[in-house]
């Protein structure tokens, strides 16, 4: 049994938790305590009731999650709000998030775990936040259809390619999650090529537009990487089994 305590200020110093901001309502870190104690690591995508079942069954005591249960202003315990947070308490399973610090994260980050995977090399970032970058620029040098055969074999569920920029991108950037707000920016940031998560329809006439390299490989299955990095390590440091929770999730 290591204490609860111990792996939370663990997980708050890797992740950087007090240097990174985040979207309002995000409340990274401990979200839900448990008795005091851990004796199994778990990490899932969503802070859902199903992955907290599964999680359960499993016997996980401390559960990282990347899409935490908080962001908006406080809302009622109701419903499955209520179900979820019942749930945790009725089985002593804590609960921790970590949404924008482990997107970013130069080492166990979505953006740089999904560069790494590609082949491609981290050069720069862009994408501000409140002082902090959340998108990674990358050096590349395969051609865009090599590119995509990797993404294809990476990504099982399926992607979404919008191809009209160049053949052989030298720079990519990368977004894990939403790409949204980053499909008008990469231009700027010396690059006509974006791998992302999840994209929307009108993206598709701005890449024709713009000349852009479009790859949408689901929100979800773009940010399976730094939770499991994150819980990896916890699980290692403290010699405890760790486990990851899966989701059927395609979006």
């Amino acid at each position: 049994m290591i204490a609860t305590e111990d792996i939370v200020n663990y997980c708050n110093q890797r992740t950087k938790l007090q240097e990174i901001k985040d979207f309002p309502g995000a409340f990274n870190g401990l979200q839900i305590q448990n008795s005091g104690t851990i004796s199994k690591i778990g990490a899932s995508v969503d802070a859902g009731l199903v992955p907290f079942q599964n999680a359960i069954s499993k016997g996980i005591d401390y559960i990282i999650t990347h899409h935490g249960l908080f962001w908006s202003p406080p809302l009622p315990i109701t419903g499955p709000a209520y179900q979820k947070v019942k749930l945790c308490l009725d089985h002593n399973l804590a609960v921790y998030g970590s949404h924008l610090p482990l997107d970013c994260h130069p080492e166990i980050g979505n953006n740089a775990i999904l560069a790494q995977k590609l082949g491609l090399v981290p050069t720069s970032s862009f994408l501000p936040y409140e002082g902090v970058d959340i998108g990674l620029i990358t050096k590349n040098t395969q051609s865009r259809k090599d590119l995509s055969n990797r993404l294809e074999s990476l990504f099982s569920k399926g992607i979404n390619s919008m191809e009209f920029g160049t053949e052989k991108p030298s720079t990519i950037a990368i977004l894990t999650g939403s790409g949204q707000s980053a499909v008008d920016k990469i231009l700027d940031a010396g690059t006509d090529t974006l791998i992302t998560g999840e994209l929307k329809q009108h993206h598709f006439n701005l890449a024709q537009e713009l000349k852009l390299n479009l790859y949408a490989c689901g929100h979800y299955a773009t940010e399976t990487f730094g939770v499991d990095a994150l819980a990896l390590e916890v699980a290692e440091k403290f010699d405890l089994p760790y486990e990851f929770i899966p989701s059927e999730c395609m979006l």
